[in-house]
């Protein structure tokens, strides 16, 4: 029986941006390719708030797009997610620069920035909402519902279900 998919979605904290990512890949997942096995988690590149639920600005952000985010809780990436999953993906340079670091050699997991999933954004680093107002955490949910539907559209080709 074939392995699921996994993937890990990385930003500084796992408060905003990683988590929101993850609650918005599960729902594509489930409205767009309900065959496809995915596995999906996130986490940070610092230990700032491991255990710590995502920021009420995200979680208030997703919820009205329909993402509960609630239940998730940080953690900090390690070395051993480059081999348990098959798709590392940072939200931007600085956590993809720490990943490139952390990352041991022969691990089998993709790394890559997930705006490389939505080119049309004309944008590598999904910017970071945590000191800004409210419409910081709306431009984080647009930017990662289109990299999601790219990177989905990726599995897809690799893993047509």
């Amino acid at each position: 029986m074939p392995k699921p998919v996994r993937v890990l979605f990385v930003c500084m904290g796992n408060i905003c941006r990683s988590p929101t990512a993850e609650g918005v890949f599960k729902k594509l997942h489930r409205e767009l390719a309900p065959g496809l096995d995915i596995e999906m988690d996130s986490a940070g590149t610092h230990a700032y708030h491991i255990g710590d639920p995502p920021d009420p600005r995200s979680q208030a952000a997703a919820l009205q797009r329909g993402v509960d985010i609630s239940g998730l809780r940080g953690r900090q990436a390690t070395a051993q997610d480059f081999h348990d999953f098959d798709y590392v993906i940072a939200m931007d340079s600085e956590n993809l620069r720490r990943l490139q670091a952390l990352r041991p050699k022969g691990s089998r997991a993709e790394l890559r920035l997930l705006l490389e999933y939505a080119p049309q954004a004309g944008l590598l680093d999904v910017p970071d909402p945590y000191y800004g107002g409210a419409k910081g955490f709306e431009r984080v949910l647009d930017l990662v519902e289109a990299s999601g539907r790219g990177l989905l559209e990726e599995i897809r080709k690799r893993d047509p279900a």
